[in-house]
């Protein structure tokens, strides 16, 4: 479960930090106290986990200047100020600077808890939108989130690294929810743009009018600069282009064709959504289907990935427990060859909602896999078809998946998996090394 956030109480009189401090605990913060705002500065810095609550008059350097300086640190710092009777001015002038808000002596320790619920989830929502912000620009991280050891997967991984340092436009096809979006910002952070802008917009979302304008402008007073020129010298990742009318191709074919070559501005257009008889190039102008196309990546269906979904279920349902607080459901092997033949018609997003739901069942301790993706595949229509596999083939899955799954649990204990499986460490070697496990990634 996540772990509760911090508040920082700052105040020089002991009584006052310390009813505070046990007000807020019992509310189920996790508080720090500080006798002066010198003292703060020392333990409070960018991207601290939590909030700040500070007195207004101290000794030395009071709660404003405190402010000032929190917010030169960090302005997305929620910082709540408590001031005496008559110190409202001060207080709205505070409120100007930057902080979230204010108390006024003597105050309700139930309006304190209200106010130190309301800061503490706008700091997750600012620390989250931080940490994503950061894990999209590296390519590294991203990388490590095309998770599988597939034929397909593997392909996919090199594209991405080869194409990612080349200046042409990008497309990439696909069944929803294979990760198009995913791929398009892993394109961008493994090339030499990854310091610059990256912007996605839907074409589906807008009506025509409307996109040709934030696409391209002209710009109206006080409307925001155009995609196009945001963008300028790094990439605009283009979502649902088969929703393009025909003059918004023509008019985005002119673009390319303004930039030259290399262009300033990489496009990667990704489409959603075609006819099931045609193709994304029957969706497009063959004008722009060709700038567009010369590089084309098509993502795998997760039915055509073989182990790599119990790879991602193990991962995911492990993901899952950790956030709710539970264990993981143990995949039976049974289960594991439903999750293996199941049609995925919704891939990777559709395993994702399993696997949490199998978390939330496993911790009612009720229900099956088998009956979630039963419901599933009745709520989507007709399946898909999925390829039938040999025996081996799921045996193997099943084993390398378990091997896996194990030792992980005793992070790389050989002889704690040797235990629990029943195998002599010669044969658990020999399976790691068929498997490609290293216990190193476990350790």
């Amino acid at each position: 479960m996540a772990r509760a956030m911090k508040v920082a109480i700052v105040d020089d009189e002991a009584d006052m930090r310390q009813s505070i401090s046990q007000w807020l605990a019992l509310s189920g913060f996790d508080t720090e106290t500080y006798a002066s705002a010198e003292e703060a500065l020392k333990g409070i810095g960018a991207d601290f986990p939590g909030v700040v609550v500070s007195d207004i008059k101290m000794p030395g350097m009071d709660g404003m200047q405190l402010l000032k300086r929190l917010m030169s640190v960090d302005s997305g710092l929620p910082v709540i100020m408590i001031t005496g009777h008559g110190d409202v001015p001060m207080a709205v002038e505070a409120m100007r600077i930057g902080a979230f808000d204010f108390l006024e002596k003597p105050f309700n320790p139930d309006r304190m808890t209200e106010l130190a619920k309301k800061a503490t989830n706008q700091r997750r929502l600012t620390l989250d939108n931080r940490a994503l912000r950061r894990e999209l620009s590296d390519g590294g991280t991203l990388m490590k989130k095309l998770i599988g050891s597939s034929p397909a997967m593997e392909r996919l991984r090199e594209d991405i690294l080869d194409l990612g340092q080349a200046d042409s436009h990008v497309l990439i096809d696909g069944e929803t929810g294979t990760g198009k979006t995913l791929v398009a910002h892993a394109l961008h952070a493994v090339g030499p743009r990854a310091g610059r802008r990256f912007a996605t917009l839907s074409c589906a979302a807008y009506a025509e009018d409307q996109l040709m304008e934030r696409l391209f402008g002209p710009v109206r007073e006080g409307a925001v600069l155009p995609l196009v020129e945001e963008v300028r010298g790094g990439t605009l990742c283009l979502e649902d282009i088969e929703a393009l009318s025909g003059p918004l191709q023509a008019r985005l074919v002119t673009f390319i064709d303004d930039q030259g070559s290399p262009p300033e501005t990489r496009i990667i257009a990704i489409c959603n959504e075609h006819a099931p008889d045609k193709t994304v190039e029957d969706a497009l102008r063959p004008d722009l289907y060709y700038r567009l196309g010369a590089m084309k990546i098509t993502l795998p269906p997760l039915r055509q990935r073989g182990e790599d979904i119990l790879t991602l279920f193990t991962r995911l349902s492990e993901q899952f427990a950790e956030e709710y607080g539970c264990e993981a459901p143990q995949v039976t092997a049974q289960e594991a060859a439903q999750l293996l033949q199941a049609p995925w018609p919704g891939n990777v997003r559709q395993l994702v909602n399993i696997a949490e739901r199998a978390v939330l069942q496993n911790r009612r301790g009720s229900g099956s896999i088998a009956s979630l993706l039963m419901a599933d595949n009745e709520a989507a229509g007709p399946a898909m078809t999925t390829e039938g596999k040999p025996l081996k083939e799921y045996v193997e899955a099943f084993e390398r998946m378990l091997i896996d799954n194990t030792m992980r649990r005793h992070r790389g204990s050989i002889v704690a998996v040797m235990e629990e499986l029943c195998l002599p460490r010669r044969t658990l070697n020999e399976k790691m090394a068929k498997y490609g496990l290293q216990r190193s990634d476990y350790v």
